[in-house]
C-alpha cells in the first residue's frame, strides 16, 4: 500500500498518528583553547561539560565543538564559515585571550569580532558574547583599551553577553593548570555552570519562531 493511502487507512480507523520528534538544536562554541579544553581530558573540557549540563537539566541541544587552541579572533573569522556549515542555530563565541597575550592591536581584534556577530547575525543565529581581559604585563593602556573592545560589542541590540569567561576561575592555583592561564576540570565546571543560564537563555532564543 502506498504511503499517502496508509496514512489515510490509519486516520479512518482513529489509529494515533506519531508525532514528529523535532532534531536537536545545534549550539556551536566558537573559541580558542579555553573552548578546546587544552590539557583535558574531552569529558572534562568546557565542550562536554557543557553538553552534560545541558542534558542535566533537559536541553536537547547539541554543542559542536568550534574551539582551536592557539586561535586568536583573526583565526576564528577566517574559520568562521566551515563552523557554519554545520548549520548551528546559536552561538557562542569566546575569542580574543590570544590576542590580549600577543598584544594584538585591540582595533585589530573589534574588527574581527563584529564581523564573526554581523556573520551571525546575517544568518539570524543569536549568539553569546563571552568577553576576557588582556594581562596585566601590557601596561594600563593597552588593558582599558582592549576592556574597551568587549564594552562596545556587548550593546548591540539583541546580543547576550558574559563580561568576563574565565569570572571565578583566573588567579586561582587550584582552579587552573600548571601554566596559570588554562582550567582545570574543575575550573572549566565553575564556568560551565555560571554561564549555564545564559546558554539557556540563548537556546530559547534559538528555538523560538
Amino acid at each position: 500500500m502506498a504511503l499517502p493511502a496508509l496514512l489515510a487507512a490509519r486516520r479512518a480507523c482513529g489509529a494515533p498518528m506519531a508525532t514528529p520528534t523535532p532534531p536537536p538544536l545545534k549550539l556551536l562554541a566558537l573559541g580558542d583553547s579555553l573552548t578546546a579544553g587544552y590539557g583535558l581530558a574531552h569529558a572534562e573540557g568546557f565542550v562536554a561539560q557543557l553538553q552534560a549540563a545541558l542534558r542535566a537539566h533537559g536541553a536537547t541541544a547539541v554543542v559542536l565543538d568550534g574551539g582551536v587552541s592557539g586561535d586568536t579572533s583573526a583565526g576564528g573569522r577566517a574559520r568562521l564559515g566551515w563552523a557554519l556549515a554545520d548549520a548551528p542555530a546559536a552561538a557562542i563565541v569566546e575569542l580574543g585571550a590570544n590576542d590580549g597575550l600577543r598584544g594584538i592591536d585591540p582595533a585589530a581584534t573589534e574588527a574581527n569580532l563584529a564581523a564573526i556577530l554581523d556573520a551571525l547575525a546575517a544568518r539570524h543565529i543569536p549568539a553569546l558574547l563571552c568577553g576576557m581581559y588582556a594581562p596585566p604585563n601590557l601596561g594600563a593602556d593597552y588593558a582599558a583599551a582592549f576592556r574597551a573592545v568587549f564594552d562596545r560589542l556587548a550593546r548591540r541590540p539583541g546580543l547576550l553577553y558574559d563580561p568576563f569567561f574565565l569570572a571565578g576561575v583566573a588567579g586561582d592555583p587550584a582552579l587552573n593548570q600548571a601554566d596559570g592561564i588554562h582550567p582545570t576540570a574543575r575550573g572549566v565546571a565553575i564556568i560551565v555552570a555560571r554561564l549555564l543560564p545564559l546558554v539557556e537563555r540563548l537556546i530559547s532564543e534559538a528555538s523560538s519562531p
